[in-house]
């Protein structure tokens, strides 16, 4: 595995404090890799299976393809396009993640490679993949440019990238914006959610490309809002760090915020927690340039 860095792999990322003399974008995305490396994010990972599943069918992905999924996780989408038979590498920069994903791939006797690699400037030659996936990840990064750059120009001509981001409106949407009152985001990081509208997706890889957008549910479905609030505190890094960044006064006061939050969202009357976490499903087909003279 190359040593490099790259973006986290899924919700959270807005709450990263900006402390006094913030020297650069460096000095934050090293703040993000111990954020997502904090906790056991492969706990939350594998309950959001099914979105890599979707993703994978919405692209139509078919054996033999070479796959790149960026922000890879836990392997939620590498391992969904894996047991498709492509030719897969899952890239993240928490190594113990990948380690999770490879763990995965090894228990059910499935190829994968892992790469550490850095979602803003990815390791890989022009055109080296069929499809380039990020399900929750590439979302996260300090600079959304970039890693739309990087994965447009790593997918070949007329080759796909699939995405799933959090929209503004949803559960998670909403979250963000919770968190965000008591630990706001560094000044000028632009919000992830941004990336689970069309309009935002539209500037980031170019109107001439053809994208296709749906907006889904994932839901997420726990013993208890106390369930699921335990269980994001001890495995989630970003709840996890804004926990541990916040006085025991504060930290009931958010506490409160989001059980009323889960509690509007809430379709469950038994006890149980069943919330729909709106996301936006993309795909996008990179141009095939010779055809467009």
């Amino acid at each position: 595995m190359k040593n490099s860095i790259m973006c986290g792999p899924t919700l959270l990322a807005p709450q990263i404090a900006a402390r006094p003399g913030m020297a650069n974008a460096g000095d934050m995305k090293a703040r993000q890799q111990a954020m997502w490396a904090s906790g056991d994010f492969a706990v939350i990972g594998t309950t959001l299976q099914i979105v890599g599943e979707e993703l994978c069918e919405a692209m139509d992905l078919r054996s033999g393809l070479r796959v790149l999924d960026v922000a890879a996780g836990n392997g939620t989408t590498a391992l969904a396009a894996a047991r498709r038979w492509c030719d897969v590498t899952a890239s993240d920069y928490v190594p113990a993640l990948l380690e999770r994903a490879r763990e995965r791939a090894a228990a059910e006797r499935l190829p994968l490679t892992i790469e550490i690699a850095d979602a803003e400037a990815l390791p890989f030659a022009d055109e080296s993949f069929d499809a380039v996936t990020s399900t929750f990840g590439a979302m996260f990064t300090p600079d959304h440019e970039k890693p739309a750059k990087e994965m447009m120009r790593v997918c070949r001509e007329g080759g796909k990238i699939g995405l799933a981001n959090w929209t503004p409106a949803g559960f998670i949407g909403e979250l963000f914006k919770a968190v965000g009152r008591y630990l706001p985001p560094p000044a000028g990081m632009k919000s992830p959610a941004l990336w689970g509208t069309k309009d935002h997706i539209l500037e980031l890889f170019g109107h001439g490309a053809s994208c296709k957008t749906q907006v889904k549910n994932f839901m997420f479905r726990y013993r208890s809002d106390e369930h699921w609030l335990t269980t994001f505190k001890a495995f989630y890094g970003p709840i996890l760090k804004a926990y541990e960044n916040l006085d025991e006064e504060t930290g009931r006061a958010l506490t409160g915020d989001i059980k009323a939050l889960i509690k509007w969202f809430n379709l469950a009357h038994d006890g149980t927690m069943v919330v729909p976490a709106e996301y936006l499903q993309v795909v996008i087909e990179k141009p095939e340039f010779s055809k467009e003279i």
